[in-house]
């Protein structure tokens, strides 16, 4: 291959929620590594920006129907995304919390945050390992608290191999937006 990991299959988390994304909506699919998530929103008939800082796993993108890719330092460069200008952002294995806030700031009112990634409890199974990079029990819900309604939350141990410890949301901008789980 190109030296990168296989593509692999989205998360089942991703899966799950991406049916509250509106049919056509623009999703920011936020530090997207292989855009394992960015190929089957696509695939889904949804308009993506998939942002990373790598450009030859942004370049293993070019040509997928309704991709975009924005090469961008997410932590440390110019910001490339403006207020209220997506339906929808998905992040996983991701944590940088000086741009939490940046970050959640793309979603309009009534748009779909699907989040996934590590937490407190997962450096005994391996990387990360370093607080920076690992939510704190319920940060999540913390963080979102005054400005979203959260749909669903879970977090612990998973897996059976490997096994990791995560943290999973999904919110929606605004309160009191939510009306019913997917199927």
């Amino acid at each position: 291959m190109n030296g990168h990991a296989p593509i692999g299959q989205p998360s089942r988390w991703v899966q799950r929620f991406g049916a509250l994304i509106p049919q056509g909506g623009r999703v920011l699919d936020f530090a997207c590594g292989n855009g394992r998530h960015a190929r089957w929103l696509a695939a889904r008939g949804l308009r993506v920006d998939a942002t990373d800082r790598d450009e030859a796993a942004l370049a293993t993108l070019a040509g997928v129907a309704g991709l975009t890719t924005v090469h961008a330092d997410l932590e440390a460069g110019e910001w490339p995304f403006g207020r209220d200008s997506h339906d929808a952002l998905v992040v996983t294995n991701y944590l940088f919390r000086p741009r939490f806030d940046l970050m959640l700031s793309v979603l309009r009112e009534g748009g779909v945050l699907i989040y996934e990634t590590f937490m407190v409890g997962n450096e005994r199974y391996g990387r990360p390992r370093s607080p920076d990079f690992l939510l704190q029990p319920g940060e999540l819900l913390a963080r979102l608290a005054d400005d979203f309604t959260v749909v669903a939350f879970e977090q612990g141990e998973v897996g059976d191999p490997p096994h990791a410890v995560v943290q999973r949301l999904c919110a929606i901008r605004g309160r009191d937006r939510y009306g019913g789980l997917p199927d």
